[in-house]
């Protein structure tokens, strides 16, 4: 009977084990305290927080683009652009200006390299405008939607939201509202889609 009891312990032991989720709150990712309203609540929202003066979500940017190609429509994906400075103001100006002029798709990665790989210099309207017409993109058109008042309030809208997702850093990766992920607690910016699959699953579990 012993024996048999032991057994029956080990089992329940390496089942609990074999349920038990690879990817552990607190660990891989971070509830937040007060859920985040989605734009969508028919879908489960991904939401990546970046800023184009970062190498490190310039190097996640092909991996999180490549896995949102592959998502179905039942998944939001989208970008915000984290205020955590001066630049970084001015990039989620620039940054909405593309979005307002219908090119943001387009300019994404010129602008992410000229930033990262090249280094160059974009920190004011001036420079950015000059930047974005060797791009195509006249300076009249670009000056006239960067300061724009939608433009303004959609960078203040981004500000509060980052806020509210309570990062510290990018990229960071929040899925419905309620989870935050980065690099540095899922492990790798691979494993950081791992963790996202993981959420998306858990949510839709929940719909």
């Amino acid at each position: 009977m012993f024996g048999v009891a032991c057994l029956l312990s080990l089992f329940a032991v390496n089942l609990a084990a074999e349920e038990a989720p690879v990817w552990q709150e607190g660990k891989h990712y971070e509830v937040l305290p007060y859920p985040v309203r989605t734009r969508d609540e028919s879908k489960v929202e991904v939401v990546e927080l970046f800023w184009y003066g970062c190498p490190h979500c310039y190097s996640f940017n092909p991996l999180i683009h490549s896995w949102a190609e592959k998502q179905d429509a039942g998944v939001d994906f989208w970008l915000s652009p984290a205020v955590f400075g001066k630049d970084w103001k001015v990039h989620a100006q620039a940054f909405y200006a593309l979005e307002a002029l219908g090119v943001r798709e387009k300019m994404h990665q010129p602008f992410f390299d000229a930033l990262v790989r090249d280094r160059k210099r974009l920190t004011n309207e001036d420079q950015l405008a000059a930047f974005f017409a060797s791009q195509g993109v006249t300076e009249e058109d670009f000056r006239k939607a960067y300061n724009s008042f939608s433009v303004k309030s959609k960078v203040d809208q981004a500000d509060a939201r980052g806020k509210s997702y309570r990062a510290t850093g990018v990229p960071a990766m929040i899925v419905n509202g309620k989870y935050r992920i980065s690099a540095s607690s899922a492990g790798s910016n691979e494993a950081m889609l791992e963790v996202i699959d993981y959420l998306v699953a858990k949510e839709r579990k929940q719909q």
